[in-house]
């Protein structure tokens, strides 16, 4: 099932608290904020995913499997409890720019769902502050994975124009998804054998 979104296009008086996405999932549809020099965020979506709840759970929550999934991904190191740091490079339209990210994983309840809590730094090129509600529901032997994403982006991303960065985001989270899949089934096959 091809990846959908949602848009709510009300512009916002300032930006949500401090809060982002991740590693397979910040996939950005803006609101406008007049305020601050930060543009605001939300996003939702699902993808079905063939495999069983607590194996897409296990995968979800391995750092090997994400770093492998998410485009520019350099590294993505466990620090602590539900506690990740992660180095990345990625292009948004004109700025293309090294970025880390500190990722807390809150509010698990395997195999059902929890939230990660990101903030994402990249010097000149700006910040990104979010948070990441991830659900997994089980329909027959496939996942429906749901996510809801909020937060805000600042700096040069912000200044170079929602319409560029919503569409980067997309196919970022495009392709973390495929990625995904096809390492997911890659990892159901070797444990089949």
């Amino acid at each position: 099932m091809p990846l959908r979104t949602s848009t709510d296009l009300r512009g916002l008086a300032r930006p949500p608290p401090a809060r982002a996405f991740l590693g397979g999932g910040v996939v950005p549809l803006w609101n406008r904020s007049t305020t601050w020099g930060c543009e605001a965020l939300r996003q939702s979506g699902d993808y079905r995913i063939p495999g069983r709840r607590e194996a897409v759970w296990a995968a979800l929550n391995d750092p090997a499997t994400l770093q492998r999934c998410l485009e520019g991904c350099r590294s993505l190191t466990p620090v602590g409890e539900g506690e990740f740091a992660a180095e990345l490079v990625a292009k948004v339209g004109p700025v293309k720019a090294a970025f880390t990210a500190a990722i807390h994983l809150r509010d698990p309840v395997p195999p059902e769902s929890y939230r990660l809590d990101v903030q994402v730094k990249g010097g000149a090129a700006g910040f990104a502050n979010g948070t990441a509600l991830v659900r997994l529901e089980e329909v027959g032997a496939q996942t429906q994975l749901r996510y809801t994403i909020e937060g805000a982006i600042g700096g040069k991303l912000a200044q170079i124009g929602a319409r560029l960065v919503e569409g980067a985001a997309r196919k970022l989270t495009a392709r973390f998804f495929e990625r995904f899949a096809a390492d997911f089934a890659a990892i159901e096959r070797r444990t089949a054998d």
